[in-house]
């Protein structure tokens, strides 16, 4: 084998390599997101959540209110389960994109659930702007957000005859 031939194959291992970094990392988001959701369905197990946030992570939402730092998620996740009886956290359509040790996404969360307050199924959806960053091998989040409301709406009126109630 050449010199030429040497360096040739040492690059393209080099793009394997640099390839499949890139997919374990994208895989290893979406075990991160699946983890918030069933946490998040597990009465909200606030310790189990504030774990998946980086130390100065933010959380926020347009009407729920914004955290900052793992300690405040942590807060407000202890009082969630006296928002919501009962919540599936449904997320899809993820677009991820991964930079070296940061990454960021765009996910559709879907929300069947039962506010507290009222007693009423109700039916939720938004998208979420997310930005990840690696801390040692682990994953987390670093910004996780619902940007944009797509409907908020009683089970039993459904998002055609009421989008936002």
């Amino acid at each position: 084998m050449t010199a030429e031939q040497k360096t040739i194959d040492t690059t393209r291992i080099e793009r394997l390599e640099q390839r499949l970094q890139v997919l374990e990392d994208t895989e290893a988001i979406r075990t991160l997101k699946t983890l918030y959701a069933a946490h998040c369905d597990d009465d909200f197990n606030y310790d189990a959540i504030a774990a998946l946030f980086a130390e100065d992570a933010v959380w926020e939402h347009p009407v729920m209110g914004r955290c900052v730092g793992r300690d405040a998620i942590r807060d407000w996740f202890k009082g969630a389960a006296d928002i919501f009886s009962f919540a599936v956290h449904y997320s899809l359509n993820g677009q991820i994109h991964v930079d070296g040790d940061r990454a960021e996404a765009q996910w559709y969360l879907f929300m069947p659930c039962v506010m507290k307050a009222d007693g009423r199924a109700w039916w939720r959806a938004s998208i979420d702007q997310e930005r990840y960053v690696r801390v040692g091998e682990e994953w987390l989040f670093s910004y996780k957000g619902s940007k944009k409301p797509l409907f908020h709406t009683p089970f039993d009126e459904g998002w055609a005859k009421t989008r936002f109630a």
